[in-house]
């Protein structure tokens, strides 16, 4: 089954001085019809205006992944080294034991950003920051694994990856990109007692028979696999997570 979830219906919410467009409830923006997809609580869209700064926190037992769509952001996670991301930059404040302080700055020009938090499998956890720098060769039509809860997937438990494997979750989820060129498609197999949750960034992608926009976003529940067709050359953004 899937649920396309329109750019124009989602929800408006207010933290730290930054608006964010919702795909479930956060903050200020309540919805009960729209609370999380199985392990996967939050999908926020946000748009940084000159040097303007989220501040978030404290958090705990949360995974909370930043992927830069546009412009550069300056991360500071309490103690962790502060990190300057570019725009196709993955960044993750594994929030573990807590994370009391959460800061996303902008520069001159503005930021805009996607937020995914995924709900840990464990509790107690040291809290952990990563940092994965956008690939160009991974822009090739297929998905590609950015960060990983299964081994199998042969994440490294480094602050910084330097042979192109997925940072490391707290949850046995997957978080996915792909550049998919005009006509062509990517393909994308689970299983069952999994949903999968995508997200347009660019582009026009046909799932099924709805076609998608930037902003858009789809929940896969009870299906095995995943087809994305681009009607016009654009990224989407997945997670695989557990329903329940």
């Amino acid at each position: 089954m899937i649920t396309v979830r329109r750019a124009d219906t989602l929800g408006i919410a207010h933290d730290g001085g930054v608006t964010f467009h919702c795909h479930f409830a956060f903050a200020d923006w309540q919805d009960a019809t729209h609370v999380h997809e199985g392990r996967l609580r939050v999908v926020n869209q946000a748009t940084l205006m000159s040097s303007a700064t989220c501040r978030l926190g404290p958090e705990t037992n949360v995974d909370i992944l930043t992927w830069v769509k546009r412009g550069s952001l300056h991360v500071q996670i309490d103690e962790f080294p502060h990190e300057n991301l570019s725009a196709g930059d993955l960044h993750l404040a594994s929030t573990g034991t807590g994370c009391t302080y959460l800061q996303w700055t902008a520069d001159k020009e503005g930021a805009e950003f996607f937020q995914f938090w995924l709900m840990n499998d464990t509790e107690g956890d040291t809290p952990l920051q990563t940092v994965r720098a956008a690939d160009p060769t991974q822009a090739d039509g297929g998905f590609h694994i950015l960060a990983s809860g299964f081994p199998e997937d042969d994440p490294e438990d480094k602050t910084v990856v330097e042979d192109g494997s997925p940072a490391v979750l707290r949850a046995r989820a997957r978080f996915l990109q792909a550049t998919i060129p005009t006509g062509e498609g990517a393909a994308y197999q689970t299983s069952r007692g999994r949903d999968l949750y995508l997200v347009v960034v660019s582009g026009q992608m046909r799932i099924g028979n709805e076609v998608l926009i930037p902003g858009d976003g789809a929940a896969v529940e009870d299906e095995d696999n995943l087809i994305v067709i681009a009607e016009e050359n654009g990224v989407v953004l997945l997670t695989d997570i557990a329903a329940a």
